[in-house]
């Protein structure tokens, strides 16, 4: 990997205090959100259809976007699909029955298409198989966190260096969350993918700085501009490539590559400054104000 030239940052200029206020207030923000959503909502995050049961139909008519729920007579969430023409996927909740007989008998189809044509695909998720797999994905993530956190307590063997990147990676966990509900991205099998994917991705960053200026040679500021040399340029390619993927998603219409590449922007953004403002000021502070080992 080629790296680009990263400009040197004169952290001497800001105190401990001044760089990790940032970081931490947008966490505290983050975690209010979150909280204000679970008790709004009764979960923590907007919840797909995965995880909470229910009927996803995909049908091609000429009856109007706004008239489709009423066909069906119950609850009804209508999106256009963007690379088809006159092609809508509706979601129900788990009670709804019956689905595609429904849109044949209520839905117009469109000129020189039959009836039985109209339905695309029916695909449905009970209620009780969802909030099974809520729970096996919410304790996944939670393995998967408590599993990396053992690891860097294990490789650093000292308290303040390793709960530098515990804390980094749990803000990176918590602020695309609550980006998520505010966006209106649900949380899917692909989105709890992005989420684990990003623990991986800050703990790359994180080890890496603490290695450098905790493990090599060479002065605070040196190995701190070192280690950014190579961690700011991998974040950042991996980040273009998700912006790339995301934004050609949306283009083509895929909802579950445009929300994964969405939420994976959102991280590695939040990466950035949670490695080079909240762990390096830690790590500073670890180093040079006399922090009993």
């Amino acid at each position: 990997m080629v790296a680009f030239e990263v400009p040197e940052v004169d952290y001497t200029q800001y105190t401990n205090r001044q760089l990790a206020a940032i970081p931490l207030a947008i966490l505290a923000v983050a975690l209010l959100v979150i909280v204000g959503w679970y008790v709004f909502t009764g979960a923590p995050v907007r919840l797909g259809m995965e995880f909470t049961g229910g009927t996803e139909l995909r049908v091609q008519t000429s009856t109007p976007p706004a008239d489709i729920p009423a066909a069906f007579g119950t609850q009804a969430t209508v999106t256009p699909v963007q690379t088809a023409q006159d092609t809508y996927i509706v979601t129900f909740p788990p009670e709804a029955e019956n689905i595609g007989q429904q849109a044949r008998n209520n839905l117009q189809p469109v000129q020189g298409q039959s009836t039985a044509d109209m339905v695309k695909s029916v695909q449905g998720t009970s209620a009780s198989f969802g909030n099974s797999a809520q729970e096996t994905a919410l304790l996944g993530i939670g393995l998967a966190f408590v599993g990396m956190s053992i690891l860097v307590f294990l490789m650093f063997r000292s308290f303040v260096p390793s709960i530098a990147v515990v804390i980094s990676a749990f803000s990176d966990i918590m602020i695309p969350v609550a980006l998520m509900n505010l966006l209106g991205i649900p949380l899917s099998l692909g989105t709890v993918a992005a989420l684990l994917m990003l623990i991986g991705y800050s703990v790359d960053s994180d080890i890496l700085l603490n290695n450098h200026i905790l493990r090599r040679s060479g002065g605070f500021y040196e190995s701190t501009h070192r280690a950014m040399r190579t961690g700011v340029t991998m974040t950042v390619t991996s980040l273009s490539a998700m912006a790339v993927m995301a934004v050609v998603a949306w283009f083509f219409g895929i909802d579950l590559l445009r929300d994964i590449g969405i939420v994976l922007v959102l991280g590695l953004a939040t990466d950035l400054m949670n490695t080079y403002m909240l762990n390096l000021s830690l790590l500073r502070w670890y180093k040079y104000e006399g922090v009993t080992r």
